[in-house]
């Protein structure tokens, strides 16, 4: 953010005094910072706090007592624009139009990228008007971060809140790339873990928590990219500017990629799909003296991302594609980062890239926040990434498919 004039908006809800740190860590990296807040974001945070952390006057009103302050002017000065905390209330005037007040006034005027990270309660976030309007910032080319899950006011634990300074000031980066070849893109990502039922209480499943997917979701949203995502049965909060399409098993799964990835400019596979499934279900539970070792029989899922490669491949072959081919990205969960293995999936299954990850470890793998991996392209790449969470990972794959993407355009 060095050199960059940063201008924050600040709204009335309790993560408001959060916007301190998030000004604080702005002017550390150089930035010049120009605070507006609306009314109720005095409630919580004074302006005299923000002017003492920024060296500049922070405005709570269309005119002061000694001027008039100039929405238009504190537009047009910015390089970028950031809401944070942005509540409900604020996010519905934006995707309204409204101009009742110097915050809202202020963001009608923006020609500059625009990062919103919304905090509220899980009620709110989760109400369909909010998840309206979060979509229409986010066809609108407005940069939308958060929230995190996670303890709220009051007690309760939930997604609304909001995400940490470090990432927000990492969201504002990637809005401001002079190049960001995710934007625009149609980008479908798979995640957790499908179900395969044996009856109404009993299925097969695995452990696969959706984390890594939903990382990927939410870090493609961020560059730019209209996201599909397809999850498994998960307690994660939907990505904001995401599209979710909710399945239970691979059958399902395979539907709703192979239809969302016929428009598609990338794949990535991150769901951690069954292998096998029930020959029969029973719609009565099985009584557990009835239930013997192998009375179950199995067979076996379609691999989808080997389908997608295959269709590829036939459509390429046919003239049915008349462009670039989507982009193909695996992951394969593994004990050990094997890359022999791991290029066989790569070419048997016609992927572009393929992330090999960990999920024997403590501190990687399932259910966790952090993750090991390799990455293996057909190119020929191959870089090994240490534990980090999957958040950072997440950051690694998108780059790795820019690349690719701006390799296409130039061949």
């Amino acid at each position: 953010m060095s050199g960059r004039h940063v201008l924050l908006g600040v709204s009335g809800g309790i993560a408001a005094y959060k916007a301190a740190a998030l000004a604080r860590e702005l002017v550390k990296g150089g930035a010049t910072v120009q605070v507006v807040l609306t009314p109720g974001a005095t409630q919580f945070v004074g302006a005299a706090t923000f002017a003492g952390l920024t060296g500049r006057p922070a405005h709570t009103g269309i005119f002061d007592e000694a001027h008039a302050i100039h929405h238009v002017r504190l537009a047009r000065e910015a390089d970028i624009a950031v809401f944070a905390p942005a509540t409900a209330n604020l996010i519905a005037k934006f995707a309204a139009g409204l101009a009742d007040d110097l915050v809202s006034s202020t963001f009608t005027c923006l020609t500059c990228p625009v990062v919103v990270a919304p905090a509220m309660h899980t009620e709110m976030w989760s109400h369909t008007a909010t998840q309206d309007n979060i979509a229409t910032l986010a066809r609108r080319g407005v940069l939308v971060v958060g929230p995190d899950e996670g303890e709220l006011a009051g007690g309760d634990v939930g997604p609304g809140r909001l995400v940490d300074p470090a990432t927000i000031v990492a969201a504002m980066a990637a809005a401001l790339r002079p190049s960001r070849p995710l934007a625009g893109q149609r980008v479908v990502v798979t995640a957790g873990g499908t179900r395969e039922p044996i009856d109404p209480v009993r299925y097969i499943g695995n452990r696969s928590s959706g984390k890594m997917g939903y990382a990927l979701a939410a870090e493609c949203s961020r560059r730019g990219a209209r996201v599909e995502l397809v999850s498994g049965p998960t307690w994660l909060p939907e990505p904001a500017g995401v599209s979710t399409h909710s399945v239970e098993t691979a059958l399902q799964m395979r539907d709703a990629v192979l239809e969302l990835a016929v428009d598609a400019d990338v794949v990535i596979k991150a769901a951690a799909v069954a292998d096998f499934r029930p020959t029969v279900y029973h719609r009565q539970k099985i009584r557990k003296e009835h239930l013997e070792l192998g009375s179950v029989e199995l067979e076996r899922n379609p691999d989808i991302l080997a389908e997608l490669g295959a269709d590829r491949r036939r459509r390429q072959s046919e003239g049915a594609i008349p462009g670039p081919a989507p982009l193909l990205v695996g992951f394969a969960a593994e004990t050990d980062l094997e890359e022999e293995r791991g290029r066989d999936k790569l070419h048997r299954k016609g992927m572009d890239l393929i992330v090999v990850n960990r999920v024997d470890m403590a501190d990687a793998g399932f259910n966790v926040d952090t993750n090991r991996a390799l990455l293996l392209g057909a190119d020929g790449l191959r870089a090994e990434v240490g534990l980090t969470t999957k958040a950072e990972l997440a950051g690694v794959v998108c780059d790795q498919i820019e690349a690719l993407l701006v390799q296409r355009q130039q061949s």
